[in-house]
Parts: structure tokens; sequence; C-alpha cells
């Protein structure tokens, strides 16, 4: 890091804390909805239907937030406010059983990571504006991505360990604690971001934050409400029809930004929002870690201990322990779809066996009574950020040895092949469940580790080349208007994600699910790369590259 700005490891390890506690929250979050026996009971799809919603709104305040951070507050007063207000949210997160508290630790997160994740985000480009590190920055951002990864990495090992040996309050509250660590390293580099952390020059002609907000989040907030109340739903659920309605005058905000944006920042913008519309879909098949792919892996996948690693894997918290006897338990059929009693209520036996169970050739099941080390659901969420660290240095390095022979691809050119490679993954996971037999049998763990190296390659090659694309095309006015716009494409393609998720239990042939997520992939990159020329012209032209 040596030829690179002081400030990054500050930010880095700023980014790893608070990617920590994210990830550790969003790791179990499912599981903890969906757990009948100590965390919410809620039904599957109820479960992905508040995780998409979550996802989504998280990446829509952002737009709140760098509008405010560019105008009013500055980049590191926004990111101490938007990093304690998480802090708090996962404190409340871990007071048990109570739906109140619950919903509103998600509103404090929502809030708290609109305020910090453009900001630390366009804080970082900044610092790259300097003529010495100029060429250094997508490499900065790459670097900077594998912080997030190394927090992505441990804190799902923090969870399995707490939420298996105290419970899940103990896991949320370890959230809370690595914001916290977060927000200190962020303060210790305080200076070294000074010269980064400069308010944009409003035009006379613009219009005020106050205006902003009441012209473009009060109409949202309005428009989101109405749609909720809208008789039956539209897309599938109320949260759905409200959250994709109140993101129309955001959306509108960011039309009307270009409209109104001088003759040579259109362009600029132009380029920007178009990619924006493309990576949506990468955002709604990737963010399935956490909903179909979770699930996938709680019930489809062979998660039994090889015995040579049952200690380390025990000391590394990695481990949850179940016994082969009868309990009392949701009712399941073969695809792990459950039922609902007469009051609408997930039925539960007290007479059947663990659900793991089931897919398991019954001449093959341990004994009764027999204990059984797993691995725990939530320790296959750290394989993706794993291969980020190790994948990393190889992708900077081969961008580097092509750049020194000048066939370096293009920033689109990148998200394209980020495209492409994610929609190759899918592939892994159709292959997945015809190997397995539509889920009759236990799948290989090695199914889903290979589904998650493929989509790292196409992870890396998309998500922080996004984040310096932003960082050198936005009009500096503009910067965390920009970034927040990046963030609100993130939140589309999340809130699409639920809804894809939740999908899951109406397909009896679950290789379908994962057609559908390749073919929008593939759609989404063909019409990228029917882009490609004109995107190209418009970052030479704007002197990019």
């Amino acid at each position: 890091m040596n030829k690179h700005p002081k400030a990054l490891p500050y930010l880095f390890l700023t980014e790893m804390w608070e990617r920590f506690g994210y990830y550790l929250m969003i790791g179990i979050f499912l599981l903890y909805m969906t757990d009948t026996q100590s965390g919410l009971g809620f039904e599957r799809g109820v479960g992905a239907d508040v995780f998409g919603t979550f996802i989504a709104l998280v990446y829509i305040t952002p737009f709140v937030g760098g509008l405010l951070a560019d105008r009013i507050l500055g980049f590191r007063r926004s990111i101490v406010i938007g990093g304690v207000l998480m802090g708090i949210g996962y404190l409340m997160l871990a007071i048990p059983h109570n739906l109140t508290t619950f919903y509103a630790a998600l509103f404090v997160m929502i809030l708290g990571n609109g305020f910090f994740k453009p900001n630390i985000s366009t804080l970082l480009g900044n610092l790259y504006n300097d003529e010495r590190y100029k060429t250094l920055k997508d490499d900065g951002y790459s670097i900077f991505y594998m912080g997030i990864n190394v927090g992505a990495l441990i804190c799902n090992f923090i969870a399995a360990f707490l939420r298996n040996n105290y419970g899940w309050g103990y896991a949320f509250a370890a959230a809370g604690i690595g914001m916290f660590i977060g927000v200190a390293v962020f303060i210790t580099g305080w200076k070294h971001y000074a010269k980064a952390d400069v308010k944009s020059q409003v035009a006379p002609s613009e219009a005020g934050v106050g205006v902003l907000l009441s012209s473009v989040l009060l109409p949202a907030i309005v428009t989101g409400i109405l749609a909720w109340k809208i008789p039956g739903n539209i897309f599938g659920s109320d949260s759905t029809d409200a959250f994709l309605f109140g993101a129309l005058p955001v959306v509108g905000f960011f039309i009307w930004t270009l409209m109104k944006a001088s003759n040579d920042e259109k362009p600029r913008i132009r380029a920007l929002l178009a990619v924006y519309a493309i990576v949506i879909v990468f955002w709604a098949v990737f963010k399935q870690n956490g909903t179909a792919l979770t699930t996938w892996a709680e019930f489809y996948t062979d998660r039994s201990m090889v015995p040579a690693l049952e200690s380390t894997a025990k000391a590394l918290g990695a481990t949850q322990t179940i016994k082969m006897e009868n309990g009392t338990f949701p009712i399941y059929d073969s695809q792990f779809r459950t039922h609902k009693d007469a009051d609408g209520k997930i039925a539960k036996s007290t007479d059947i066996m663990n659900p793991y169970f089931i897919n398991i050739p019954e001449n093959e099941r341990p004994a009764p009574g027999t204990e059984v080390k797993l691995v725990s659901t939530e320790i296959f969420q750290s394989v993706n950020p794993f291969f980020v660290i190790v994948l990393t240095p190889v992708v900077i390095m081969a961008f580097a040895w092509l750049r020194k022979r000048k066939k370096e691809p293009t920033t689109p050119g990148k998200i394209s092949w980020g495209l492409i490679i994610t929609a190759l993954s899918t592939l892994i996971t159709v292959w997945a469940v015809h190997a397995c037999n539509n889920g009759a049998e236990k799948s290989s763990a090695w199914w889903i580790i290979a589904t998650y190296c493929v989509i790292t390659f196409g992870e890396l090659c998309l998500s922080p080349m996004g984040l310096s694309m932003v960082s050198k095309m936005a009009p500096p006015r503009i910067a965390g208007l920009m970034m927040g716009g990046w963030q609100l494409a993130t939140s589309l393609g999340n809130k699409l994600s639920g809804v894809l998720a939740k999908m899951w239990d109406n397909y009896d042939d679950k290789a379908n699910f994962f057609w559908v997520n390749f073919i929008l992939l593939s759609i989404a990159s063909l019409v990228l790369l029917a882009m490609m020329k004109w995107l190209n012209r418009i970052f030479k032209e704007s002197g990019v590259y």
C-alpha cells in the first residue's frame, strides 16, 4: 500500500469492521426470522420478503446520505453518524422476541447505512483525484473491496459460535461492537481525509437540500404508503409495491439531474445511469446468497463434518450439533416447503425428525439418538469473501499485466465480463440440482463452493470497478449523489433478489429457478455489450482514459 494514499489503511479497516457487522447480521438474518424454535418463526416466503425489503432500503437511503454529505455535513461527519446509528441498530436487534424493537432496529440500520455507505466510497475516490494516485484508482478500490470481504469472511464464524452456544442476541450484539470499533478506527485517521472531505459547490440555479428532500423524499414516502394500501398487491407483496412505487420519485430525480446538467456533464451522467440500469440485474442474482443459496445450504447441502476437521471447525465455532431423534419441527414436504394449519400459521408436529434428515436415504441415516456434527449454515456465507480475498490480488495482477501491454479492458468492459461470468455461475447450480435429483438426495458442498468461486470472479470484475467508475465519471459537484445512484441501483437489485427468492417455493424443479437467473443475466450482458462502443467513447471523451 506504500504507493497509495496514507488514508487507505484507515478506510480499509473502517470498512472491514463495518462490513463485519453488516454481513454478520445478514448471514443469520433469514435463519433467525424463519427459526421456529428460538427465532421469530416467520414463514420462508415472508422472511425472504422482509430480507429483500431490508437490503433494498439499506441501499436506497444512500441517495439522501450522499446528498446531505455533498451539501451540508461533509463526508467525515456523515460516516461517523452512519456508523453510530448502525451500531445502535445491531444492539437493538439483540433484544429477543420483540417485533416492535425488531422493525425499529431495521429502520435505524437503514438510516445509518444511508449516511455511511456512499460517503466512505466517495471519500476514497476523492483521495485518488490527486495526480500522484490517479492511475491507481481501480487498484485502490480493489484493495478497499478486499477489506469489505475480510470483515465478511470472519464474521460468520463469530455468528455461528455465538448463536449456537449463547443465542441469536449475542451474535447481533457482536455486530454492534464491530461497528463501533470501525467508527473508532475511522476517527483515528481523521486528519488523513481532510483534503478529500470537500463539500460540493452548488450553482445559484440549483435547489437547496430542503427543497430537494421535500420534492423527492416526501413524494417517495407518500407514494410508498399509498402503494402499500392498494387492495391486494401488484408485484407479489405490499412491501414490494411500496418499495418499487416509492422508488419512482428518486429515479425521477436522477433523470431531472440529467436534464438540468450542463452540456459537459450530460454525457457522463447519461453513461452512469445506463450502467446503473444494467447492474440492477447483477445484484438481483448476486444477493440471493442470503436467501435462495442460504436455503440451498440449509436443507439441500450435505453439511456433515469430515472427522479429521471436526476439532478445527469446533475451535472456529463453525459447527452445529443435531440429534437423529424425533422432536417438534415444522411439517415439510420433499422440497422443504412448510404447511399451514387452520389459523394460517406454520404447522408443526411433535413427533417428526429434524428436517435436515428428510433427503438422506433411510438406510444412510444415523441411528436414533446419534449426535451429528454439521457445518453451520451461515459459514457458507464466508465462502464468497474467502474467494474475494484470495482472488483479488490475482485479478489486480492480471489487469496490471494487461495494462502494461495496453490490452486492459475498459471499465465498462470489465463490468460486462462480470455479468457474463456471473451468468455462468448460475449454470453450476442448475447442474447441482440435476446431480442431487432435485433435492431427493443431499448435494455435495462442493457445488455451492464452486458456485461462489465463479460468481466471485464476476463480482470482482463488476462491483469494485463500478465504484471506481462512479468516482471517475461523476461530476465533482454531485459526486456523493451519483455514488448514491450506484447504491440506488444496488437497492433495486436487492429488492428484486427478494422478489425472485420468494418464488423459490413455487418451483417444483429447482433447476428452473436458476435458469431464470441465467436468462436475466444473459439479457443484461447482451444489452451492455450493445452499448459498449458508446460507453467507451463517452469515457474517452471525458478524459477517464
